[in-house]
Formats: C-alpha cells, structure tokens, sequence
C-alpha cells in the first residue's frame, strides 16, 4: 500500500507537467508534492522529503500569486483596442479556429463585430473580445475567447469590468446572444453579467470610468 501511494505521487507529479493550464499544473504539483511528502517520511528518505517541501511551497507562493492577480484592478493584464480587420486579431482567430467552433458554436470568419479588443499580459496576447453596436450605448458580445493557458483566469473581466475602456467608448450595457447554458453561463455570472430571463441573455452593466 506504501509503494502504491508513492506511485500515485510520482504519477500526479507527470500529470501536472503535461497541463497546459498554468492553474491546474501548479495545483496538481502542489498535491504530487504533498503525497511524496507522506511517502518519504513514512519510508525515511530524508532528501527527498526536503525536495518537496520545498516544491511544495513554491507552488503555494505562485498560487496565491496567480490567484492575487485574477480578479487585480491592475498589473494583471492590458486591453488593447485594436481593427476588426487587425492581421495580429485574425492570426490568433485563425490559429485558434477549431476551440473556437467547439467552445463558442461560431465560425470566427461570420462573427458580426464593430469593435475588437485583444486581451494582454506582459508580450503575451491571451485573448480576444469582439462586440457589435447595437446603438443606444448597447454593445452585443460576439465573441469572448481565451487561450487555454490562461481560461482558469477570466481575463474578460478586465475588458468589461476593470479597463473602463468600454464606458470610455459610449457602452453602458453589454449583452450577450441568447440561450447560453452550461460552462460559459457560469463565466459569465462569475465576470459580472446576470441571465434577463425574459431575453434569456447575459447582461452586464459597464461600470462607469473612473
């Protein structure tokens, strides 16, 4: 039973190095490091037991820092308004084509969009946001997509809640397309926006710029 334990700890340790979500990885580390801790205390290797109390607290230290900086007013990420028509936009549309019309149910080509906005941290471009005037200081989302690596993090939130860069472009309302279940309901509840159950939409009010 002791041999199997530290089996399972070797295995979650592999597990984590094949995320590609930096979350997920350092909360899969975290626990592979735990369990080898019980391990080799149990079996008396010493080393081994420092190696990972050390693993152990880095990955404690970079959690709180990734989980610190998710819902930061500021230094997490950047907005940057950029053309509909932006090679950079289109490259990342078009890279990203297929978890696209898996995750959203459009083709990123036929996506209506006035607006687009690129979603950065540090020289990384990490997401895109496009909407549609609807007028009346109304903007529809027709798009809100994030690159695997950083989907634990909604970085959307700092597009519609914390840039004021859509308050500074006339919007006081974002709404989203009708009928939206599941996991993207839950992002969009979990960024701000509440279910008008009589449009079945998400709506956001765009707080005002400071």
């Amino acid at each position: 039973m002791l041999e199997a334990i530290g089996w399972i700890g070797s295995a979650i340790l592999v597990l984590s190095l094949v995320q590609t979500r930096i979350l997920r990885l350092r909360i899969l580390n975290l626990t592979g490091c735990l369990v080898h801790i019980g391990y080799n205390t149990a079996v008396g290797v010493w080393p081994m037991v420092g190696l990972n109390v050390v693993l152990a607290i880095v990955n404690v230290v970079q959690l709180r820092k990734l989980l610190k900086e998710q819902h930061a007013d500021v230094g997490g990420y950047d907005v940057v308004p950029t053309d509909v028509d932006a090679p950079l936009l289109r490259h990342l549309l078009t890279r990203h084509h297929d978890e696209i019309v898996k995750l959203h149910g459009v083709e990123p080509a036929d996506v209506p969009a006035t607006e687009a906005y690129l979603v950065l941290r540090g020289d990384e471009t990490v997401g895109a946001v496009l909407l549609d005037d609807a007028g009346d200081g109304t903007a529809r989302l027709t798009l809100d997509h994030v690159v695997e690596r950083y989907r634990d993090f909604t970085p959307g939130e700092h597009v519609f809640r914390r840039s004021g860069i859509l308050a500074g472009h006339g919007y006081d309302r974002i709404v989203t397309r009708p009928g939206i279940t599941g996991r993207t309901a839950q992002y969009y509840e979990t960024v701000g926006f509440t279910r008008d159950t009589t449009t079945d939409e998400f709506v956001l009010a765009v707080p005002v710029a400071a």
